[in-house]
């Protein structure tokens, strides 16, 4: 799967100078060009991004003062002309920091890095995910309360919690995001299928459409974005079978 980016830069041929060399990149995927943070806020709120590509000066707030801001921060990349803003942008754990101008060698160099991380944290997941337990512990009013993988039918996102329908047709609410849960789920069980939607795939009943039917004629929307993922996971199940 691709890592999904934005392009974030108040000057306009230098946006254009980074989305070219992010579209020559065969494993980033371009979501958005940004001059701005304002616009790069509302590209987040639609769309997972997991990589910015931000230069720091530009108006109104920071790249910096955004990045700091960010409560689930993807991978960061700074790009900018300013050399004393770097021992800063490691502070907030940047990847990479770039100096203008930027070469696509060094650009390259920079997606690579994060590619890395990326595999190694996939592993370190998939690992913990097969060796240890079946379940997890969640904070729900003052409470820690153990939830059996196998007993949740779907995960929904609600703005700062997320809200577990279980199979008893019981609901947990925590206040904990849809990224941080997926990556606590086994992916052979769980998958993405909206930004606001975490299924069980063993629990499907049909597929109608855009749309997943489970018992109780419950139906949750599977988006363009998770599409092409979520046919994949169906056609494993099929081929186990």
């Amino acid at each position: 799967m691709k890592i999904k980016c934005i392009a974030i830069d108040d000057e306009p041929l230098a946006v254009m100078k980074i989305a070219g060399y992010i579209q020559k990149i065969p494993f980033l995927e371009l979501v958005a060009e940004c001059r701005n943070v304002a616009e790069t806020m509302e590209v987040m709120s639609n769309t997972e991004i997991q990589l910015l590509f931000i230069d720091i000066n530009m108006p109104d707030i920071s790249g910096m003062e955004f990045v700091k801001s960010l409560r689930n921060k993807p991978y960061i990349v700074f790009t900018t002309a300013y050399s004393e803003y770097a021992v800063e942008g490691f502070e907030v754990q940047a990847v990479d920091y770039l100096l203008k101008p930027i070469s696509f060698v060094n650009l390259l160099k920079a997606a690579n890095k994060v590619k890395t991380l990326m595999d190694l944290k996939a592993n370190n997941q998939k690992e913990n995910k097969e060796e240890y337990a079946n379940f997890l512990f969640v904070k729900s009013a003052y409470k820690s309360i153990r939830i059996d993988f196998n007993s949740i039918k779907y995960i929904e996102s609600q703005h700062e919690y997320i809200k577990i329908h279980l199979l008893s047709n019981e609901s947990v609410t925590t206040k904990m995001s849809l990224k941080s849960i997926e990556e606590l789920l086994p992916t052979k069980q769980f998958i993405r299928v909206h930004r606001s939607f975490i299924i069980n795939i063993n629990e499907v009943s049909m597929i109608e459409r855009n749309r997943i039917v489970f018992e109780n004629k419950i139906h949750i929307p599977v988006s363009d974005q998770y599409k092409e993922n979520f046919q994949k996971s169906i056609e494993r199940k099929t081929e186990n079978h």
